[in-house]
């Protein structure tokens, strides 16, 4: 049976169509198959049957989050390296080989209970659909389990072997490990793969030689880029036709005219932004650019440790300037095209799939109940628990 949800005091659609007030939306088989007024829902569905109805209460409604960064697959604790980096120290990639330890003795059976509780801590706050990526084990059987743990549960699953080179490696002989038989293993694993182009990880010869492997491998590109200093990491995104590029903090006019002339989506994180104490990446600048932005909460257990979409749309419109229409964008359709989930016919992907990120016929019927009658509480009440629903292909997930 059709389900009809009514009760919406203000439904933000992400499309043309902007904020629906008094809104309903009739959901069919997971998919969204009528958006509009309340008083114009049909009452029964396209086979004549009478709709059930669910009454949201008067609250507000939008699309699902689509956290399009995260690293939720490790194991371990590092709060000791952050409480030493607000007393004054400085974040430098290596602290990601604290976390390679523990997450190579955690064993399948823990990573696994691990990222289910994650999952479910980020559908409590409106996340619908999430990217992850591998990364925390850094040799073949480590990487391998982290891929085909996250393939169980994860829509959109990222290589990111070129995360650290390991203590002890030489580097060359790693990134040959990581382009061969480590991609080798996890590829029927991933959809797509990336790379730590910055200092204290990877140079632009290397992080090239490792996407390059990934593109002969069929799999989509993703780079880290620009996030502690000036870098080559946005050109090359640029280049390789990736789908997005993700930090930003440091981008020069170059940086954001390629992006701007590309379809290549700068991912913020602003989450990992205030954690590192980077400046913020500059969202404002590359909206009125003409740059498609998204934003992901970058959660992984050095820089960024939460799942929290609201507090990272919050922290876009106090301190990155973006108006609130503009920050659930980015961090819903935004998202969506970073990870070539957003309708491109109708309400389907490039790849026939229900697409993400929009309340809009023939997308996936995901969307997030807060709870309260005005979005704007998300940036006018912060740091409120105001997520009261959330819903993923019409189903009820908390």
């Amino acid at each position: 049976m059709s389900t009809l949800f009514t009760g919406i005091s203000e439904l933000r659609t992400v499309t043309d169509r902007g904020t629906i007030k008094d809104a309903a939306i009739v959901v069919d088989d997971g998919v969204i198959a009528w958006v509009g007024p309340a008083n114009e829902a049909p009452e029964v569905d396209s086979s004549g049957r009478r709709v059930d109805v669910e009454d949201l209460g008067g609250r507000a409604v939008l699309p699902g989050w689509v956290d399009s960064h995260t690293h939720m697959i490790f194991d371990g604790d590092r709060g000791a390296e952050f409480e030493a980096r607000i007393s004054g120290g400085s974040y430098e990639a290596g602290g990601i080989a604290v976390t390679m330890e523990a997450t190579r003795n955690a064993g399948r059976e823990r990573l696994e209970l691990l990222l289910r509780q994650r999952l479910a801590a980020a559908a409590a706050g409106g996340t619908t659909t999430v990217e992850t990526k591998t990364g925390y084990g850094l040799d073949v059987a480590s990487e391998l389990l982290a891929a085909s743990i996250a393939s169980q549960y994860v829509e959109d699953v990222t290589f990111l072997g070129a995360h650290l080179v390991p203590p002890g490696a030489d580097a060359e002989e790693y990134v040959e490990l990581v382009c061969g038989e480590m991609l080798d293993a996890v590829a029927p694993h991933v959809d797509w793969i990336d790379v730590f182009c910055e200092r204290g990880a990877f140079d632009e010869q290397q992080s090239r030689r490792v996407l390059e492997a990934g593109l002969a491998r069929g799999l989509g590109v993703r780079v880290h880029g620009n996030q502690l200093g000036d870098g080559p990491g946005v050109q090359m995104a640029v280049d390789l036709g990736a789908a997005s590029v993700d930090h930003v903090n440091y981008v020069d006019d170059k940086d954001i005219a390629a992006l701007a002339g590309s379809e290549t989506v700068a991912t913020v994180l602003p989450a990992c932004d205030l954690s590192t104490r980077e400046p913020l990446a500059p969202a404002r600048k590359l909206l009125d650019s003409g740059v498609t932005v998204a934003i992901a909460s970058n959660l992984n257990p050095g820089t960024s440790y939460t799942s929290s979409m609201n507090y990272c749309v919050t922290t876009a419109v106090l301190q990155q300037h973006l108006s609130l229409d503009e920050a659930i964008e980015a961090a819903t359709l935004g998202g969506a095209k970073a990870l070539r989930r957003n309708a491109v016919d109708g309400g389907k992907d490039a790849k026939g799939r229900p697409a993400k990120g929009q309340i809009l016929a023939g997308a996936a019927a995901d969307f997030h109940v807060l709870n309260t009658h005005q979005a704007i509480d998300l940036a006018y009440r912060p740091g409120m628990p105001l997520t009261w629903r959330t819903y993923k292909a019409g189903e009820r997930i908390h």
